[in-house]
């Protein structure tokens, strides 16, 4: 396979930022003359870096568009570039990406290494049906509308407006009474616009019903399983997922939450009880700010590794974080690859709590997926499926966690030991959420009654009883409705969710690996980057040390070593740890 210094058979722009304002009208062009080169056994390795280059330019510019719009959603410029590559550019380079591949298909040209992207090809081609591209525009459209409301949200504290992620400081008050303000105005504007986002979400879900119908299936979640590329696990597997977790892991949350529960001297746990640290009276704030955030993370992953130290520091260096939270920028976190230059981008809302550190930890995971497998010479060979993504971020929150003490991390000795606690106590109620939510998404693409607003709150509540237990509700039923309508997932990403819960339990095989040789642990993590997307999913976790889990009993043998350590820290903590009533 020739390199991407192959000499190319059409002219493409020499950067993404030729792209910027480009229109579906400017970019089809180089995708017809992709087609109209010749395609042989001496042109093959050309006409393939030719097309990867292609996408790589695309696919960047249309990140730089989102990555603009997401971290400043009031800014209508960067919403309407946002919008024109979302709903115009990409959902057409779509479709001109499976004429190419039908033209490689049609081809019969052997390509070695490709092997796991053909078999993308082939399921692409299966599904595609033109009437689709408008309704993914359209589908585009909506997810812009979503962020755009929830990054509007704002909420009163102490006389002025903040984003709502800066109340998380607050949320975990060792007084009570702010706690609990703090959660209801965190929650409120959910509860004010459920109406509006229940009516958006009715039309996200039929359209994607539409689209499943026009492919052949009964229901979107039959569609997007070989949307996703899931080819080594089924529907059945993810209900057998989540018997395993309501048998295994609920109990182990049940058994955390009593201790909980105890330590902050309480009758009974109330939502704004869960971020509290029950160990001590007061964490100490983590870090200042963004950029305190990522130079002491940078210390803790050249200790985990110095050359993924030395990429996070050229992601500092290079301007590619934007941590802070702040109001009009939209929610939550991601890792995005900028494939022509080949880097990662990451985004999230830190608000000084130490879960921003984890989930500092966790989007670095992906990024150094994304330097490590940029060394293969195509861009398909590059990004696996959502499974094995999940597993490098999640892995790292275990490596990189270990150095959480002073000197090298945020905290005091004491403190450290706490947080790993805590983490691994949030594992457990993580995966028990995980499992919620995937169930949820199962139901409501299969079920009638799911395209009825009142009933899929109906349904959330019953689903949400069984998985989440020992918190008292009362009282909050619109409350607890809302916890649905903010997982964006479900609105942006439908159905990406259980590669969470698969990738963490990878993730505690690859920590419970470290535990016994750490070096060896790291090395395995980091043949498993370079793989990319070049072997099948099984075969990438086998590279990591691990294995795909759906049953009770290995799910099972990893929640008892959890518990182990949890009960190993618990130990290590001095007796004044506890939270006085």
């Amino acid at each position: 396979m020739s390199n991407r210094t192959s000499v190319f058979l059409v002219p493409l722009p020499r950067s993404p930022a030729e792209l910027a304002t480009a229109g579906w009208a400017d970019i089809k062009p180089l995708y017809d003359a992709v087609a109209l080169a010749p395609l042989s056994s001496e042109t093959i390795d050309a006409w393939l870096a030719t097309w990867s280059r292609l996408e790589e330019l695309v696919s960047e510019s249309a990140s730089l568009a989102m990555i603009a719009y997401t971290c400043d959603t009031a800014d209508a410029a960067k919403e309407a570039a946002y919008l024109r590559f979302s709903s115009e550019v990409l959902p057409q380079a779509e479709e001109q990406g499976v004429r190419l591949a039908r033209l490689l298909v049609a081809s019969g040209l052997s390509v070695p290494g490709l092997e796991v992207p053909l078999q993308r090809f082939r399921t692409s081609i299966a599904l595609f049906r033109e009437a689709n591209v408008q309704i993914t525009a359209e589908l585009e459209a909506l997810g812009a509308q979503y962020q755009k409301i929830t990054g509007g949200m704002t909420a009163e504290w102490e006389g002025q407006r903040i984003a709502l992620p800066q109340l998380a400081p607050y949320l975990e008050s060792a007084d009570r009474e702010t706690r609990e303000l703090a959660f209801r105005r965190s929650v409120e504007p959910y509860v004010q616009v459920r109406k509006d986002l229940a009516a958006q979400f009715d039309e996200m879900l039929s359209r994607r019903q539409r689209i499943a119908a026009n492919a052949g299936y009964p229901s979107f979640r039959d569609f997007i399983f070989p949307a996703k590329y899931r080819f080594d696990y089924t529907s059945e597997d993810c209900s057998a997922f989540h018997d395993a977790v309501l048998s295994t892991v609920v109990p182990a949350v049940e058994r955390t939450l009593v201790e909980r529960r105890k330590r902050l001297g309480l009758a009974t746990l109330r939502p704004w009880d869960l971020a509290v640290s029950p160990y001590r009276p007061e964490m100490p704030r983590a870090f200042g700010n963004g950029k305190e955030l990522a130079a002491t993370a940078s210390r803790m992953f050249v200790r985990v590794d110095p050359e993924l130290g030395s990429e996070f520091a050229t992601m500092i260096a290079e301007g590619l974080l934007d941590l802070d939270s702040r109001p009009g920028k939209a929610p939550g976190g991601y890792c995005d690859t900028l494939h022509a230059r080949g880097r990662p981008f990451i985004f999230m809302n830190a608000s000084g709590v130490l879960q921003d550190v984890t989930t500092l930890l966790h989007e670095a995971g992906h990024a150094f997926h994304a330097f490590s497998s940029h060394d293969r010479p195509l861009i398909w060979q590059r990004h696996p499926g959502s499974e094995a993504a999940e597993l490098a971020s999640m892995s790292m929150e275990f490596l990189a966690g270990r150095w959480m003490a002073q000197p090298v991390g945020y905290l005091p000795e004491g403190d450290a030991t706490i947080a790993q606690l805590e983490h691994f106590e949030d594992v457990l109620s993580s995966l028990a959420h995980i499992a919620c939510v995937d169930a949820f998404q199962h139901w409501i693409y299969t079920a009638p009654e799911g395209a009825d607003a009142d009933c899929r709150d109906a349904e959330w509540l019953r689903i949400r009883a069984r998985f989440e237990p020992g918190v008292d509700w009362t009282g909050l039923e619109a409350e607890r409705v809302a916890r649905w309508y903010r997982q964006l997932h479900i609105f942006l990403y439908p159905f990406y969710y259980i590669e969470y819960g698969i990738a963490q339990l990878g993730a505690l095989q690859v920590w419970r690996n470290s535990t016994r040789d750490r070096q060896e642990a790291v090395a395995a993590y980091r043949r498993f980057l370079a793989l990319g997307a070049t072997a099948p999913l099984p075969e990438l976790y086998g590279a990591a040390g691990a294995e795909l889990i759906f049953d009770a009993r290995r799910m099972g043998n990893l929640v008892t070593a959890v518990e182990t350590e949890i009960e190993s820290l618990r130990a290590r903590l001095p007796a004044t740890s506890e939270v006085a009533p």
